[in-house]
């Protein structure tokens, strides 16, 4: 079965309707910093069918940041039963927001998980650089094991890093009473 995607415009409708569950697979402290209002949290690492809310006579559409993860959530699901009818909300949470559809905000700042994982690659690959130059040769090293992942997670789609940086103590928060906001 294919992936299918929605817009947000089409989202809104079906939400007004009551047509849809929607799923945010993004990360519990990225979720509590900004989310739409009625999505239930849960974040990809441990998104399955049988963890899914049941959806019975409605729409199951996924949400991330800007669609990527969201894109992986659909990809998991579709892998464990073809037969699903779901849909990954094009453009993510930035589309929904972009259309003007009203978002819930803690107000509080979080720097997203792909940034964070930019920022520390980009952090290793200067440090290796500057060690490397002025310190020892060896230091280079650094610099390729952070380019080999970075090729890795091109090439796969998988990001050991993003996985480490979700687990980390500043990118937890435990949600009020279940995930569902």
């Amino acid at each position: 079965m294919s992936l299918k995607t929605v817009d947000a415009r089409t989202l809104k409708q079906w939400i007004d309707k009551d047509q849809v569950v929607l799923i945010d697979v993004r990360e519990p402290a990225e979720n509590m910093a900004e989310r739409i209002e009625g999505a239930t949290l849960l974040p990809l690492s441990s998104i399955s069918k049988s963890t899914l809310p049941n959806c019975a006579g409605k729409k199951l559409v996924i949400n991330c940041r800007k669609g990527g993860r969201g894109n992986s959530a659909c990809e998991k699901l579709l892998a464990e039963d073809p037969n699903l009818e779901i849909y990954n909300l094009e453009g993510g949470i930035n589309a929904w927001s972009e259309a003007g559809f009203a978002m819930k905000s803690s107000g509080q700042f979080f720097l997203p998980l792909d940034r964070q994982v930019q920022l520390t690659i980009g952090l290793f690959v200067l440090l290796g650089s500057v060690l490397g130059y002025f310190v020892s040769p060896l230091f280079f090293l650094l610099t390729g094991f952070f380019g080999a992942g970075l090729t890795f997670a091109g090439l796969t789609g998988f990001c050991g890093l993003a996985l480490v940086m979700a687990k980390m103590p500043w990118n937890q928060f435990k949600a009020p009473s279940c995930c569902s906001v």
